[in-house]
């Protein structure tokens, strides 16, 4: 874990949560329909892996999913997992 906190950054246009670590950028993409959000990909460089910067990307996409009211279809892997270790988290999924 870094020992500064991880800057996300939501990229609308992009859609994407954004963070720019080392020079290097990390994501997590989305596409949003009607009520529902699905989260297709998450990206860090490997030599960034580790950090927790895949579960901040996460953990902004769930927060803004939350506060737009939309269910999350969970496609990629990484956010599969995430959901799974993170049982406590009150996230809608999509059908």
């Amino acid at each position: 874990m870094p020992d500064t906190p991880i800057s996300v950054v939501h990229n609308e246009p992009a859609a994407r949560f954004e963070a720019m670590v080392d020079g290097q950028l990390c994501v997590a993409a989305y596409r949003r329909s009607p009520g529902v959000v699905d989260l297709n990909h998450t990206g860090v460089p490997r030599a960034l892996e580790g950090r927790g910067i895949a579960a901040a990307l996460v953990q902004q996409a769930l927060a803004w999913a939350e506060t737009e009211g939309l269910a999350v279809r969970p496609s990629c892997s990484y956010v599969r997992v995430y959901l799974r270790r993170h049982p406590e988290l009150s996230v809608r999924q999509a059908d």
